[in-house]
């Protein structure tokens, strides 16, 4: 039987929340030319919604340990598992190639692999990657479940993302290089998986100590993105969710929400729908952000740019608008039958 958790839906939903954060905060840097001098709110938003993609991979490491055992055999699972992330994936690829982001001339097949048809679609091979090892990783799960082994590769992931942020990135092509930097969240997840109970008698012992460490280290990564693009004058340093600092305020957010959302008044219907939506919204929400730039977003921005309370205001309208419509649309997707096999 499957198992179902409630709070995985609200953590999906919080997650495609920071990803539309993210890129519309990501858009007004780009058009000011990254003055983030003038635009601390801007980037300090961008900074705090860094989670999202190490605890989407998380959230996937979870979810299939929890139910690998309804599977009757690996064929199976590789259908199922496949045909939601993959045909969804291939159709939204062409989309983008061949309609958004047509400049782009690279072969369709070597886009497939690296995820470059569109920016958010970058860590979707590497996924893909994590499905197929999943059953092995799954056979192996006693010995990287225990004390040392996870020991062994927490040190070893804050290692690869010390490197590949502070030193230089590694030079393995996408998305071999996401895979070496995502591991041990995905693994974490299904770790997480077995540990529920644990999981929660130890956030309740810490409930006090953790609100106020998630937002310090929320604190620390926006004062690290910041810090590090003024000391090298590199986009990587903000861009990146791919470092030390992240994972640490990743597990942080993670266990602070689960343990918020594990509550019964928050098992409601309204967020297991949304969470439901959250794949599609996941691939088109760039095509409605565009949109709306193209149409009222950068007059809107012209006009409350000029003080400090109006680049407040563009912030949040903005990501208001690309977020209700998103959802919308693939709400009305969703309701065409057997679409959503295709479109997610």
């Amino acid at each position: 039987m499957k198992k179902h958790d409630w709070a995985i839906d609200a953590l999906r939903v919080i997650a495609i929340l920071a990803v539309i954060l993210i890129h519309t905060t990501t858009k007004t840097l780009e058009v000011v030319g990254y003055d983030l001098a003038n635009f601390p709110f801007t980037l300090f938003l961008n900074q705090i919604a860094r989670f999202a993609v190490p605890l989407f991979i998380a959230l996937s490491g979870f979810v299939l340990e929890l139910n690998y055992d309804n599977h009757e055999n690996f064929l199976s699972y590789l259908k199922k598992r496949f045909s939601r992330i993959f045909i969804p994936y291939v159709f939204w690829s062409g989309i983008y190639y061949l309609f958004v982001y047509n400049q782009n001339h690279e072969n369709f097949l070597k886009v497939l692999l690296t995820g470059n048809a569109s920016y958010q679609l970058y860590f979707i091979p590497t996924l893909c990657i994590f499905y197929l090892l999943f059953p092995l990783l799954h056979k192996i799960y006693k010995y990287l479940s225990n004390k040392w082994g996870i020991l062994v590769l927490f040190i070893s992931q804050v290692g690869f993302l010390y490197r590949d942020y502070y030193l230089g990135r590694f030079a393995v092509h996408e998305p071999l290089r996401i895979a070496l930097l995502a591991y041990f969240v995905f693994l974490l997840g299904m770790i997480a998986a077995h540990h529920k109970n644990k999981i929660m008698e130890t956030i309740k012992k810490g409930r006090i100590i953790l609100p106020v460490l998630t937002i310090l280290s929320g604190l620390f990564v926006f004062w690290e993105g910041r810090g590090r693009y003024f000391f090298t004058y590199n986009i990587h340093a903000f861009y990146s969710q791919w470092r030390p600092s992240v994972l640490l305020f990743t597990i942080l957010v993670g266990l602070f929400l689960y343990n918020l959302f594990n509550r019964e008044k928050y098992q409601l219907k309204i967020t297991k729908n949304l969470s439901n939506l959250s794949y599609l919204v996941f691939f088109i929400h760039v095509i409605i952000l565009e949109t709306v730039w193209t149409t009222i977003g950068k007059g809107t921005f012209n006009i409350l740019s000029n003080s400090v309370m109006g680049r407040v205001v563009f912030d949040l309208l903005f990501f208001g608008i690309v977020t209700v419509l998103s959802f919308l649309i693939s709400f009305v997707i969703h309701k065409i039958p057997k679409l959503n096999k295709i479109t997610g």
